[in-house]
Parts: structure tokens; C-alpha cells; sequence
């Protein structure tokens, strides 16, 4: 299966919006970036293309595909054959005419489905007289088809053997009419591209959002026309009642218009569609209505999720009435057979209802976990106690935990994304965070008394340093002195050959200054080496003291985050 719905991982922040209001429950994977973010992708395989994740994404991360694009490619080469939904109406009530119009301008023919809804609902009626115990499940939308194929395959024997309008309307085209062109669709609906796929009726699907865009981009002007033009001349018959399909209850009014007694359940919009069908499914089949008509959009194909329709309901439904009253005015009914419905004598006349049926696949069901496996995955997401795994938050998107494991167990998400898990890791963080700060704190006061005891012996390094440079000073200039002394007895004695009285008095007097000097001297030298000694014994003591502080900050390293 193709992507239809795609995501731009960049705007993608994780928010579980989409997982949360998606019918379908193994159409997304959530899986944890190596940034730590969270991204959604979309698992093509499950997705029904129902359009709701498109509705409720507030970032603009999912978009969807369409053939548009290559359809413009080739309308003109190929002499395409365009389909058009009674739903442009309500889409583009002011420029639908302009936009048939430019179509034929490029030599395309053009129907009106609204003719396969009529032809639809003839055949339905036909089957439901020949097979009144069957019971059906209506096949016009494609979402729904698809969600039933592979959430509900046992019920697939369930859906209506006749094809949706546009399959009918391209049966009708293809066998009555003998055209073998390619076909296009203008529809409102993103997931109709499966049921192309599936059938291979169809190769394109235009949506209204995607054709718009390519008008603009390519500075393609549409000429307006009244929202009261209800009428087009199409290359074949205009549809009449089948035009109604398109809203709640439409696919019932036709049928019941020809057959009042019929049972019809119906029911529309992601909130009840697909519980009712799974209801369907696990309900006995006695019980069952003959005919369930079940669509995903709450409003109707009118306001479907390709659309991009600003009125509010009310406006589109009363669009809708209009349209209805104009194709009443097109309907034709006998006076006679209690007023036999002319189009469908018509009908009975020309067309085989064979050649409107079509089949449905099954496709195979994911596995069930067991217990064992969800228990593995319940530890995994750190839910010990039987309270924890039904915790229920439905944070993660999932409506309960038992379904959030069973997501995980299929790969399609990750025990991170469990909110519970998270918070309960915040808070071993914060618990670690808060020892660590405690750690911290008793460090950062041992480290300030180091310093403060380091501030101190270096302050008497200082002390030490001054003294040590006083006393060398003191030394030198003594030492010059003794210097001097020296040098006159050696020049005293050098002049006298012979020592008299006078001469030996100055030698006293010469030698016990020399001697003065050399005491003086030696309380200097006395001095240096003290201080020497001193300031060697304050630098072994802050060598300890800053072995002490490296001591101290390994500590800090060692401070680990509680994990």
C-alpha cells in the first residue's frame, strides 16, 4: 500500500494528538529520536486514510498525497474522463461550474456521480430482493471498508457486494459506455485512493484541497458562478436523489424512499463509526440490522477531511437541502405501480447488477500479546503492581495501558513515551539531584576551608618572603663591610714590616671592628636561614593543603546522577 498520509518529522513534536483521536490502532509508530524527541510516522500497511490526524495536528506535521499533480501531467494526452462528487457543491459552492468548465476546456468529459449513487442504490434494492436475510454493511466509504478489511476481517462477508457510487458510476462508463480513457475523481475524500487501488477502477484521485492548490500555483483564475446553480450539463445523465449520499443519513433516504420497511442502521463521524463497528462485529447476527450505513466523516462526504470547508454545518447541510429539492424536481415517477420510479424502470431495462459488484479482501490480523509478553513490556514501562498497568492516564494517545503495551509489543511505540514511566523517572532524578546538591554543598564548604587555610599559610610565605629580603639586604651591605675591613689589614700589614705599639692598636682596633662585622654578619645569615627554613616548611604545608583541595574536588567527580 502506498503513503497517503505523510509527516514532516521537523514540525513533529510528539504530542500524541494524532495516536489519540485515530480510529485505526496500529496506524502509527511512535519511536524516540537519538535527540530524545518524540516523532510519529504512520504505518501505511494499517492506516485507513480517514483524514482525522490531518484535523487535530496543531503543528502542520502530517500532510497527505494525492494524484493531482501527475494527473495535470497527462489530462490533455490522455483525454482523461473526469468523475465529479455532488460534494463540490458544498465545497466550492461559488467556482464548481468554472472548474467543469476549465476541465472541458482541456478536452476531458465529464459525469456526475451522483448517477453511480442512483444506479447504487437501485442494485442494493435489486440484491436486498433476492438475498432479504443477508446482512449488509454499505460499502461508500472507503475508510470504513478499509477499517473493516483489516481491524474486523470477519466481517468482511458483511459488506454490501455492490460497489460504492464511484464504482459504480466507473462500471457504468466503462461497460455501457464503452469508454476505456483514463479516469479521474474530484472528491472531497482522502482515503477513496484505496479503494482505487483495490479495484483498479480508477487512477487518479483529485482532491478539492490538492486541485485548488495547483489552480493558484499555477495562476490558473475560475470564473464564479451563484450558489444557486444546481445544475450542469454533464456528458451523460445528471444524477437525482444519489446527490445526497454525500450527507448523514443519505445512502438510508434513497433506500428507504423506495422501500420504507427497511431496518437501516446509521450512523456517522470518528466517535461512533468504528465502535459501532466493532459492535457489529461482536454482535450475533440475528440481531444485526439489514443494512448498517456507516460513514467516518461526521458531516458527511460534504465536509470531508479534503474539503477544506470554512461554512459551518448548518450552511453546508442547507446547501445540501437545495440540492435535494432541485433533484426532486428531476425525479420521474409513474402515476400508476404506485408511482414507479422511471430511472430505475430504466434501470431494470438496461442494466445487469452483476456488473456493479465487486469483492473485498481480508487482510491478516496482528497477533494478540499474551499475558507474558505485556507483563515483559508492563516491566519495561516500570508498572510492578496491578494498579500501575491500569493507570489509564491515555496520555500516550492509547485508552488504556493494557493497549499501550500491546502497541509496544508490536513495534509501535516505546515504553519512554509512557508519561507514568517518565514521571516516576523525574522523580528518581530529582532525588538524585537533590543528593548531589547536598554532596555539593558539604564539598564546596570543605574546599573554602582549605582556601581559607591556604590564604593563610601563603600570607606567612609573604611575611617570610619580606624578612628573607630584608636580612640579604642587611647581609650584602655587611658583607661589604667586612669586605673592606679585610682588605685594609692586608694593605696595614703589607706597609708594615714591623709592628710597634701604635701599629698594634690599630690592628686591635681594625680587627674588633672585622670582628663587629662578622657577628653583625652572622645574625643576618642567622636570620635568612631561619626564614629559609620557614617559608620551606609553610610550602610542604600547602603542598598537603592542595593535595587536600584535588582530594576534595575528585569527590565531585565521583558524584553520580541516580539513574
Amino acid at each position: 500500500m502506498s503513503d497517503i498520509i505523510v509527516v514532516k518529522p521537523e514540525k513533529c513534536v510528539g504530542c500524541n494528538a494524532c495516536v489519540r483521536n485515530c480510529p485505526a490502532p496500529e496506524a502509527n509508530i511512535t519511536k524516540m529520536l537519538e535527540d530524545g524527541r518524540f516523532i510519529t510516522s504512520v504505518n501505511s500497511d494499517k492506516c485507513i486514510a480517514c483524514g482525522q490526524c490531518l484535523k487535530v495536528c496543531t503543528h502542520n506535521a502530517r500532510d497527505y498525497v494525492d494524484d493531482t499533480r501527475i494527473c495535470m501531467q497527462r489530462l490533455e494526452k490522455d483525454k482523461t474522463i473526469i468523475l465529479v462528487s455532488p460534494a463540490i457543491r458544498t465545497a466550492l459552492p461559488n467556482h464548481w461550474v468554472g472548474i467543469l468548465d476549465w476541465f472541458k476546456s482541456k478536452g476531458c468529459v465529464i459525469f456526475d456521480i451522483a448517477l453511480g449513487a442512483d444506479i447504487c442504490t437501485w442494485a442494493h434494492l435489486k440484491v436486498m430482493q433476492d438475498q432479504r436475510r443477508i446482512k449488509y454493511i454499505s460499502q461508500q466509504c472507503a475508510a470504513v471498508v478499509k477499517y473493516i478489511e483489516t481491524y474486523q476481517p470477519s466481517i468482511v462477508k458483511n459488506l454490501s457486494p455492490i460497489h460504492s457510487p464511484i464504482g459504480c458510476t466507473v462500471a457504468y462508463i466503462k461497460k455501457y459506455l464503452r469508454r476505456t480513457n483514463p479516469i479521474a475523481v474530484l472528491t472531497p475524500c482522502i482515503a477513496q485512493k484505496n479503494e482505487f487501488i483495490e479495484t483498479g477502477l480508477v487512477e487518479y484521485n483529485v482532491t478539492f484541497n490538492k486541485l485548488m492548490e495547483y489552480f493558484d500555483a499555477n495562476g490558473i483564475v475560475i470564473h464564479t458562478n451563484s450558489e444557486d446553480e444546481y445544475e450542469y450539463r454533464f456528458d451523460d445523465m445528471q444524477g437525482q436523489l444519489g446527490a445526497i449520499y454525500i450527507r448523514p443519513d443519505g445512502f438510508k433516504n434513497n433506500l428507504q424512499l423506495h422501500d420504507p420497511e427497511l431496518n437501516i442502521y446509521s450512523t456517522e463521524g470518528i466517535s461512533s463509526a468504528y465502535s459501532s463497528i466493532d459492535a457489529y462485529a461482536d454482535t450475533k447476527d440475528s440481531n444485526r440490522p439489514e443494512i448498517m450505513d456507516v460513514i467516518s466523516c461526521e458531516y458527511g462526504c460534504a465536509m470531508g477531511p479534503a474539503a477544506d470547508i470554512k461554512s459551518s454545518p448548518f450552511t453546508v447541510m442547507k446547501l445540501i437541502n437545495n440540492l435535494e429539492s432541485e433533484a426532486k424536481k428531476r425525479r420521474k415517477t409513474s402515476v400508476f405501480r404506485q408511482a414507479e420510479d422511471k430511472l430505475f424502470k430504466k434501470f431494470d431495462e438496461e442494466l445487469q447488477v452483476e456488473d456493479f459488484m465487486r469483492t473485498n479482501k481480508p487482510q491478516m490480523t496482528s497477533p494478540i500479546p499474551s499475558d507474558v509478553q505485556l507483563d515483559t513490556v508492563f516491566k519495561m514501562m516500570g508498572k510492578d503492581t496491578d494498579a500501575a498497568k491500569c493507570y489509564d492516564c491515555r496520555a500516550c494517545g492509547y485508552n488504556s495501558c493494557r493497549e499501550m503495551a500491546t502497541a509496544i509489543c508490536r513495534g509501535l511505540n516505546s515504553p519512554n513515551n509512557c508519561i507514568i514511566r517518565s514521571k516516576d523517572l523525574l522523580v528518581e532524578l530529582q532525588k538524585g539531584i537533590n543528593e548531589q546538591e547536598e554532596k555539593y554543598t558539604e564539598i564546596t564548604n570543605k574546599c573554602r576551608d582549605l582556601f581559607e587555610d591556604l590564604q593563610e599559610k601563603f600570607g606567612n610565605v609573604k611575611t617570610n618572603a619580606v624578612t628573607l629580603e630584608e636580612s640579604s639586604a642587611k647581609t650584602s651591605e655587611k658583607t661589604k663591610v667586612l669586605n673592606d675591613l679585610v682588605t685594609n689589614i692586608i694593605i696595614f700589614c703589607k706597609n708594615n714590616d714591623s709592628l710597634n705599639k701604635e701599629g698594634i692598636n690599630q690592628m686591635i682596633v681594625i680587627l674588633e671592628t672585622t670582628l663587629k662585622s662578622l657577628q653583625s654578619l652572622d645574625e643576618s645569615v642567622g636570620t635568612t636561614n631561619e626564614n629559609f627554613d620557614k617559608i620551606s616548611a609553610t610550602v610542604d604545608e600547602i603542598k598537603t593543603v592542595i593535595e587536600n583541595i584535588d582530594k576534595t574536588l575528585n569527590e565531585t567527580a565521583n558524584v553520580g546522577v541516580s539513574k
